[in-house]
């Protein structure tokens, strides 16, 4: 796989689902108005950087996960160190372009109201000008991008 396919299929997959996501939560981010449960509590703030769990988030999480996974599944490509870690670095990283898909695609919030002080659930983890979540998605995910590509 070429460093472009990656990306081209990275972007594609990112866009897809901020898309789908938009048609689920719509304005309300963190699917704050859609009837699912929640977990709020010391260990699922650390799991998840300080924002309740929700069953929707948890699905959606565990689904891209076996989705990623499908090439070892299906017998299409071996599981190897190097691919597992092409795949756990594609995740972390569609989970940063997805997310800031979301807010850049959402009719409802845009380019302009991606900032701390509008965003409740990613506001206690900002980092400069974006979530702390991007900043160690994108540099753990570009790592193990890189030590999957370094023996081909």
């Amino acid at each position: 796989m070429t460093h472009a396919a990656f990306i081209l299929s990275l972007l594609a997959c990112a866009t897809l689902l901020a898309l789908f996501e938009i048609q689920v939560e719509g304005a309300e981010g963190w699917a704050a108005k859609l009837p699912t449960w929640r977990m709020d509590n010391a260990f699922t703030r650390i799991l998840m950087s300080g924002k309740p769990l929700t069953g929707y988030h948890a699905y959606l999480f565990l689904l891209v996960l076996a989705m990623v996974h499908l090439p070892f599944g299906l017998g299409l490509s071996p599981w190897s160190l190097r691919g597992e870690a092409r795949v756990v670095g594609f995740t972390l990283l569609l989970w940063a372009v997805e997310d800031f898909l979301w807010f850049v695609l959402n009719p409802a919030w845009g380019l302009g109201r991606f900032r701390r002080d509008q965003i409740w659930w990613h506001a206690p983890k900002w980092w400069w000008f974006m979530p702390r979540d991007y900043w160690i998605y994108s540099v753990v995910g570009a790592a193990l991008y890189a030590y999957s590509v370094g023996g081909s």
